[in-house]
């Protein structure tokens, strides 16, 4: 436990950091914004391709890791789905709806990858990505569809989806690393140099920026709908996911980058998404804030019990 603890604490360091400067040195949205378009755009799926060109991915499970995660969001995205019925019945309109099943199915990349790295370093890293590889397209392609149905005021075209989905840099990403990880392409040295500042630039930023996003207010007295999105994303995916992860086959630090994965809270870019197209904002945003508070707690115990 003292070892996830101490791998775990860097993370959230530049977590309160970025709250710290949000409400101090940074006080204006353009900074934060300005940030957030550079990670989201350039250094986040330069650490992407990087991980993956580099990744030895004979030596990783791959069908096993990226089975159990790509299963379990899958499972959690029909559940919510399956339960959409019931829960507007409790009063949970469209959009509120949207929120909920964001939270429970999307993932802080940033944190994942660098608990990963921390605790198991280049092995951890390959692996968190081949995870990435799985999870990003699937609930990219639900978030953007469960939004256009529930939540957007106009209704969005199958075309309209499409292309949002496919404009997705992160997906992009992958797709090149793994391209040229598969066919052997070399590249120069100066590129290897270059993607990897951007890429170590990445993790730190991208933390900081999540920091910075968090909505403090309201904090004690979270809605049904925030509790929910909070109950199905720390305990319900990891149980699920865990699960899924013993059916493959999956031990030792394999199992361990499933649980981290899975029990990482949702990615403030699912904020953005929910603010383009008529979610509910403000509860996405309290959802993602009591995620990324209690995940101190969670986190630990979820890998503490399959390392």
């Amino acid at each position: 436990m003292a070892v996830v603890i101490a791998a775990l604490l860097p993370v959230f360091i530049l977590i309160v950091l970025g709250v710290v400067l949000r409400h101090s040195l940074m006080r204006l949205d353009t900074q934060w914004h300005g940030l957030e378009r550079l990670t989201y755009f350039v250094l986040f799926p330069m650490l992407l391709i990087q991980t993956l060109v580099k990744a030895d991915l004979s030596k990783v499970p791959v069908a096993g890791v990226g089975g159990a995660l790509l299963l379990s969001a899958l499972a959690m995205s029909l559940l919510c789905l399956a339960l959409r019925p019931a829960l507007s019945r409790l009063d949970i309109d469209g959009p509120a709806f949207t929120s909920i099943f964001q939270g429970a199915t999307r993932w802080q990349t940033y944190v994942a990858l660098s608990v990963s790295a921390n605790l198991y370093g280049e092995v951890g890293l390959a692996l968190a990505s081949v995870a990435m590889v799985a999870i990003i397209p699937l609930v990219n392609v639900f978030s953007v569809a469960v939004l256009a149905h529930y939540a957007s005021p106009e209704k969005q075209s199958a075309r309209a989806i499409a292309l949002t989905v496919i404009r997705n840099p992160l997906i992009w990403a992958c797709v090149i690393g793994l391209f040229i990880n598969v066919i052997h392409l070399p590249l120069p040295k100066i590129w290897h140099e270059v993607a990897d500042a951007l890429g170590r630039s990445s993790l730190a930023i991208g933390l900081l920026v999540t920091g910075a996003g968090l909505q403090l207010k309201g904090l004690l007295r979270p809605s049904l709908s925030a509790t929910l999105g909070v109950a199905f994303k720390l305990v319900l995916m990891p149980v699920l996911a865990l699960v899924l992860a013993a059916w493959f086959g999956l031990t030792g630090n394999s199992l361990a980058i499933v649980a981290i994965c899975a029990a990482v809270p949702t990615s403030p870019s699912a904020y953005v998404l929910a603010r383009q197209m008529g979610g509910d904002a403000p509860l996405l945003a309290q959802i993602i804030t009591l995620q990324t508070i209690l995940a101190a707690i969670t986190m630990p115990i979820a890998i503490a019990l399959v390392a």
